[in-house]
C-alpha cells in the first residue's frame, strides 16, 4: 500500500513537473514512421492509461506508476497469437538496443497464457531482454479499449498514452529505432544510463 502511494506521489510530481513534447515535436516523430510503423497513430492530445494492476510472473502488482519517468512501449499480446509471437524478438532487440536509456518495453500476456506456455515460447524465441507480464482475466485490455492482439501502445514519461498501433510490427526497423530514439530526446531521456532492463 505505502509502495503504491509513494508510486503514485512520484508519478504525479513527474506528471507536474516534466515537459511533454509539442505538437511540433510528435509531427517530426511522425514523420520517421515508414514500412509497418506506418500503422502507428499518434493522438492529437495525449490520453489517459488504465489504473488497473498487471501482475509479474511471480504475481506480485504492478500498475503504470511504477514505470513513471520512463518512455514505456506497452505490448498487448498472447502465447495463441501469431503475429504477437512473430514480433517478439523485435521488441525483445528493441528493448535491448535501448533499455538503459529511460525505455521499457512492457510485454503484457492478456487473458488466459498458462506460464509454462510463455515460458516456452521466450526460451524457444530466445526472448532474453524481456520480461513478461500478466493481464490474466483481460481487465486492464478491455480498460484500455484492446479489441484484437497485438496491440502496442507508447505512453509517455507522464504516464499518458501518446500513439498505439493494432498489429505486429517490425519493432527493430530502422524507422522503429529512429522514433524511440527521437521520443526519448524530447523527453530529455538519452542521458538515463540508469534506467532497469524490465
Amino acid at each position: 500500500m505505502l509502495k503504491n502511494l509513494i508510486a503514485a506521489t512520484l508519478y504525479t510530481a513527474l506528471s507536474l513537473g516534466a515537459i511533454p513534447a509539442t505538437a511540433q515535436d510528435m509531427q517530426s516523430v511522425m514523420e520517421l514512421r515508414d514500412g509497418s510503423l506506418q500503422k502507428l497513430g499518434f493522438h492529437s492530445e495525449p490520453k489517459e492509461v488504465s489504473t488497473l494492476p498487471f501482475m509479474t510472473m511471480e504475481g506480485d502488482e504492478e500498475t503504470f506508476t511504477d514505470y513513471a519517468g520512463k518512455l514505456v512501449l506497452l505490448n498487448f499480446w498472447a502465447t495463441w497469437c501469431a503475429p504477437c509471437r512473430k514480433e517478439m524478438p523485435a521488441l525483445d532487440a528493441l528493448s535491448t538496443e535501448f533499455g538503459n536509456k529511460g525505455f521499457v518495453v512492457l510485454p503484457i500476456a492478456t487473458g488466459h497464457n498458462p506460464t509454462p506456455a510463455i515460458e516456452k515460447f521466450f526460451e524457444t524465441a530466445q526472448i532474453k531482454g524481456l520480461t513478461p507480464r500478466l493481464d490474466p482475466k483481460g481487465a486492464m485490455a478491455r480498460d484500455m479499449g484492446v479489441l484484437g492482439l497485438p496491440v502496442s501502445i507508447l505512453i509517455s514519461p507522464q504516464g499518458q498514452e501518446i500513439a498505439r498501433m493494432t498489429g505486429d510490427a517490425e519493432w527493430f526497423s530502422p524507422s522503429a529505432q529512429a522514433i524511440v530514439a527521437k521520443l526519448l530526446k524530447e523527453y530529455d531521456l538519452t542521458n538515463d544510463d540508469s534506467a532497469e532492463t524490465h
